[in-house]
């Protein structure tokens, strides 16, 4: 599956417009570092495809350029001494049609000094072949941003220190170590570093800000340089504990390991077509969604795990995972391990525990510690979803003590917990003098839920019954007379002069048309809030087709989400961003799957491809890419937790899946081509099949699916129990029960 991908997918992207906003990431699956081609210095924006430079290869732990950047420096082959301590001086011209980027493996020439470089990752490090062919003398150099501090070991030709650079942290002493170990003699005499006026200074201890350390070496000048480094969050004795332990392993099966790593999670799911475009792009999405959270522990030297705590600024016990926003991914990456990586989930799951254990609150956006961005605690999504499939068990009851503090107890700082808590709490609602209050109302309904589900499974009926009662509250800012969700006051009044295409203040990145259906759980009761079935209908049919309208009021400028909604013109379906993900799929909800399905489909074939450009938008820590995996595959999780995921349509002519319980399950699509739009016939294991929506169970048995798509859509009556999952239908169902007990 590796042949498919080019990790160059979405990068042609810049602050004003998002295509992806990726990087081309060389890393392994959940891989401590990442290497990034570097071809500009423009701060989080320092790859684009179209760039015919050659910086280095960047060390990276940037998740999103909205983020930045923490812990990297860049390496920079050279062969001349025209160098003048800058990145600028230094780089080279190179073909990017002619270089390879791929998951496992890049490899690039620079033209400047005919050098070919090829890198290849493991978890805690890399390894590179660097082939010079010049008669200039060969050198290496490291460019730092911020503070960092190096020693040059010319006998044992390594390079060990420390670089403390980040976008932010609450350890301000924040380091990363390194150890760099060289298969040539190190030059002493033509090493060391640039002073201001660009001249070399021969040191062997470099130590200061923004430094531009140069390695030369001997009797390299047309010959081949190996180079393998290793790098600790904890410690430099560490850092070498985890170098030590690759030191003996050749660039080959250095390659060939992080090959087997990729292949491990890429082959969990094959897809065939006749357009091999549509099962590149699969791919790549594919890959993008087990880069991240990255590991943040290490091995000790018994093999068990530790990490380094920034709040305690020690050394704990346990695993510890960092790079990942929980409002992003909760929709779409932890479902798809809960069905082909549950025991990796779990692990993260620990983590997560271990991060609310030593702050006191579950996280919510990590990088490197919380950094407390977005609305609402998203998380809980994640712990509800794994408790909901028998994932994590054992760590469920700390879990869900969590979830209820983070539900119940104001942090004094602004980065930990749901935001408003007490007010909620007191309103029923988070009033509208906290910025994006709708959205925080909407998430802490939804959260509620969540935690309704984890003390379900775990037999806590009193809580259960609280928080599910608690997940009502979106009906508190529903405005029948608009049929959006609206802001109030702590009178209770909504706010004056209403606007639905007004985008910030209220709501996050959108306006009332995204964010008025984030009811992942009682979709069922916010229909009957609408009065029918039919203005639901109709009210998300306008959603659909209003033209893609926007006013910059909240922000008070136009942010790169509203750019990217109009140059789609999908309507107000603002795919690019988060909020908009399950829209295609609530047409379902009243009975009316062919909407979803003809939007679906024209979103998957128009607004994705595996070229530079290949997002709609923000592909935010694998959750993008995991619309599209779960879309092409024909369904979607719209509300974690519940088990059950909405029925769309494939865009595949099979689909295998292979379970962890050794099942696979088999996907296939009739009459699949590009005119046909519809479901006309859907089974399960072969019988005629009318739900909307499968579940887990359907899934992990390994039931067969088998869609045949026809040109005119097919239109039935359904049944409650064939629409999906809501709280108010499983409380209806209740109370038919206790009426047939009684």
């Amino acid at each position: 599956m590796l042949d498919y991908i080019d990790t160059r997918q979405g990068t042609n992207s810049k602050y004003t417009f998002s295509n992806g906003n990726t990087l081309p990431v060389t890393a392994v699956p959940f891989g401590m570092n990442h290497f990034v081609v570097q071809s500009s210095d423009e701060g989080s924006w320092f790859f684009n495809p179209y760039d015919r430079v050659f910086q280095g290869v960047r060390l990276s732990h940037q998740p999103s350029p909205w983020m930045g950047d923490f812990s990297h420096f860049v390496m920079t082959p050279i062969a001349d001494d025209k160098i003048k301590g800058s990145l600028f001086s230094c780089q080279s011209s190179y073909r990017p049609e002619e270089a390879i980027f791929k998951p496992h493996y890049v490899k690039v020439k620079q033209q400047r000094y005919n050098i070919v470089t090829e890198l290849v990752p493991s978890t805690y490090g890399a390894a590179l072949q660097i082939k010079y062919n010049s008669r200039q003398q060969a050198g290496f150099v490291l460019n730092i941003k911020n503070r960092s501090e190096f020693h040059i070991d010319a006998t044992g030709r390594r390079v060990t220190g420390y670089v403390s650079n980040f976008s932010g942290c609450h350890d301000d002493q924040f380091k990363m170590y390194v150890v760099m170990q060289f298969s040539k003699e190190i030059d002493l005499d033509s090493s060391g570093y640039y002073d201001v006026d660009g001249l070399l200074c021969n040191e062997q201890d470099i130590s200061g800000l923004d430094q531009h350390v140069v390695i030369r070496f001997k009797d390299c000048e047309q010959d081949l340089l190996e180079v393998k480094l290793a790098t600790s969050f904890i410690s430099l004795e560490q850092a070498e504990l985890n170098y030590s332990r690759e030191a003996n392993v050749t660039f080959d099966t250095f390659k060939d390991q992080a090959a087997n790593n990729w292949n491990h999670y890429l082959n969990k799911i094959k897809v065939t077509h006749s357009n091999e475009q549509y099962i590149r792009t699969f791919y790549n999405c594919l890959y993008r969604m087990f880069l991240f959270p990255q590991k943040f522990y290490e091995l000790d030297d018994q093999m068990q795990p530790i990490h380094y705590n920034t709040t305690a600024k020690a050394v704990k016990k346990g695993v510890l995972y960092t790079n990942n926003g929980f409002w992003d991914t909760y929709k779409t990456v932890y479902p798809l391990y809960s069905i082909i990586a549950p025991k990796e989930y779990e692990k993260m799951l620990e983590g997560y525990l271990n991060s609310y254990l030593e702050t006191g609150f579950l996280p919510k956006w990590l990088s490197p510690d919380e950094r407390g961005i977005m609305p609402g605690t998203l998380i809980d999504a994640v712990i509800a979803d794994a408790a909901s499939k028998g994932i994590g068990m054992k760590l469920m009851p700390q879990l869900l003590t969590a979830m209820l503090t983070g539900a119940t107890t104001q942090s004094e700082q602004d980065c930990y917990g749901r935001r408003g808590t007490l007010d909620y709490i007191k309103y029923g609602y988070v009033p509208n003098h906290y910025h994006e209050s709708v959205n925080h109302t909407l998430d802490y309904a939804y959260s509620d839920y969540c935690i309704s589900v984890v003390a379900e499974v775990l037999g806590n009926e009193q809580v259960t019954e609280h928080y599910r009662k608690s997940a009502l509250n979106y009906r508190n800012i529903f405005d029948p007379n608009t049929g959006f969700m609206r802001a109030k006051d702590s009178q209770g009044k909504f706010r004056s002069d209403f606007n639905h295409f007004t985008w910030g203040e209220d709501y996050a990145e959108g306006s009332a048309w995204q964010n008025s259906f984030a009811v992942f759980h009682d979709f069922g009761g916010l229909v009957q809030a609408y009065g029918s079935q039919e203005q639901f209908f109709q009210k998300i049919t306008d959603l659909c087709n209003t033209p893609p309208h926007y006013d910059v009021l909240g922000y008070g400028f136009e942010i790169h989400e509203m750019s990217e909604m109009a140059a789609v013109d999908f309507g107000q379906v603002a795919i690019s961003n988060q909020p908009s993900f399950h829209i295609p799929y609530l047409f379902n909800y009243v009975g009316q799957p062919a909407s979803t399905q003809i939007v679906v489909k024209q979103i998957m074939t128009h607004l994705f491809h595996n070229g530079f450009s290949g997002y709609p938008g923000d592909e935010d820590n694998g959750s993008m890419s995991g619309w599209y995996v779960f879309s092409a595959m024909g369904f979607y999780p719209v509300c974690p937790g519940s088990k059950e995921y909405v029925l769309g349509i494939p865009l595949f002519d099979s689909i295998t899946i292979e379970l962890p319980n050794g099942k696979e399950m088999y996907i296939s699509t009739d009459n699949n081509n590009p005119q046909s739009n519809f479901v006309s016939k859907l089974t399960l294991n072969g019988e005629q099949y009318n739900k909307l929506f499968i579940t887990h169970d359907d899934i992990i048995e390994g039931k067969s699916l088998n869609f045949t798509l026809g040109l005119a859509p097919t239109y039935r009556s359904y049944k409650e129990e064939d629409l999906p999952f809501s709280i108010s239908k499983k409380k209806k169902s209740t109370i038919e029960d206790n009426i047939v007990l009684s």
